[in-house]
């Protein structure tokens, strides 16, 4: 917890304050009490009343004072809520070793599976952008609730040469500027003036790759661009380490790309096929997507196979669209403090409440009579 104006805790000092004046009260009616001679009759006729009774109001007045100090201070705590505004950028690996068939039927088909699922599960209730990367990266759909676009898009993925995961992160940043007036551009320089270790924005990046950085920027360097702007960014491992021959159906292949099968092509048949009947091993940088994610506040995750990446994305809505934000706590300070002091007085009041004793009253006439 965290206060707003902290100077204002000088209000909690009317507490000793009020103490000190209690005691001089109570001092000078020691000071003006009559001297009586039975001092044991006056007891007697008071009502009697515990200690603890009398101490029990001065407290809780006491405690009722101190929160309503601390309201005034403007008390605030951190803490995590939904965020239905954030949009959700989804950068995913296009690069040839999709065609890889460790994941059956090969790594892109199981992708391209796994991101429809994540689409249709959102139901159009929140922004996803989609960014393509190879040997270079793209903006393929804007942030947007359409799911159909979406759909379409991600069933028109094709693969080509390289791996450029720096600059599918700063494709992604780029993206998420054009709707977030909070989020600088890469073209930008973000001055490092502390303002970073704020909170995050609600928009987020995530990063599905099969392999590592061919080409392009370093990924830490677009990782450091995305700290900078307060972006978070997952990333997702996606294979195995068994090798594997890669096959692809020619409309999963860029035309005129060198995974272009044909008759005595490198991928041995028509159409796209297998490279050469030879395996392929993963070669994926763990510790790059890791420290990549570590750095801008994201987390990283393995995923070997579909079902494993299906429920990766599937649990991806609780871990990016959660955010960490400051609320004021100041009205329910005051509600506290409040109803602490009116309990006090209330006590108070009803503790001390005396009981006159019963007055006799004359007999009633009688009939026909008179009074003596």
């Amino acid at each position: 917890m965290s206060l707003h104006w902290p100077w204002a805790l000088v209000a909690l000092l009317a507490f000793p304050l009020l103490l000190a004046v209690r005691w001089w009260t109570r001092r000078r009616r020691r000071r003006a009490a009559v001297q009586l001679p039975s001092v044991a009759l006056i007891r007697a006729a008071l009502p009697g009343r515990t200690s603890w009774k009398r101490r029990i109001p001065l407290w809780l007045f006491a405690a009722g004072l101190l929160v309503t100090g601390t309201a005034a201070a403007r008390p605030e705590a951190s803490v995590v809520v939904p965020d239905s505004a954030a949009t959700i950028i989804l950068a995913m690996d296009v690069s040839g070793s999709m065609c890889s068939t460790d994941v059956a039927p090969n790594r892109l088909t199981a992708a391209q599976k796994a991101a429809r699922e994540f689409i249709k599960d959102h139901d159009g209730n929140q922004k996803i952008g989609l960014v393509a990367f190879s040997g270079i990266a793209g903006l393929i759909v804007p942030p947007t609730t359409d799911s159909r676009q979406l759909l379409e898009a991600i069933d028109g993925l094709r693969t080509s040469r390289g791996t450029a995961i720096g600059l599918a992160i700063l494709a992604s940043i780029d993206a998420i500027a054009e709707i977030n007036p909070d989020v600088a551009p890469t073209g930008v320089e973000v001055p490092d003036d502390g303002t970073a270790t704020g909170e995050y924005e609600p928009d987020t990046i995530v990063v599905l790759t099969d392999g590592r950085n061919t080409d392009g920027v370093d990924p830490m360097t677009a990782a450091a661009a995305a700290e900078a702007r307060r972006l978070r960014v997952y990333t997702i491992g996606f294979g195995t380490e068994t090798p594997s021959p890669m096959v692809c159906s020619s409309d999963q292949i860029s035309g005129g790309s060198q995974f272009r099968g044909g008759p005595g092509g490198p991928f041995g048949g028509p159409g796209g096929g297998q490279f050469g009947g030879r395996g392929r091993f993963q070669d994926m940088d763990e510790g790059t997507l890791t420290k990549v994610a570590e750095t801008t506040g994201g987390k990283y995750f393995k995923a070997e196979d579909a079902e494993s990446l299906g429920d990766v994305l599937r649990d991806l809505p609780s871990q990016v669209t959660l955010q960490r934000r400051k609320t004021e706590l100041t009205s329910w300070f005051a509600l506290v403090g409040a109803a602490l002091v009116l309990v006090a007085v209330g006590l108070s009041q009803w503790w001390n409440r005396t009981r006159l004793p019963a007055v006799a009253r004359p007999p009633a006439p009688r009939q026909g009579g008179t009074v003596p």
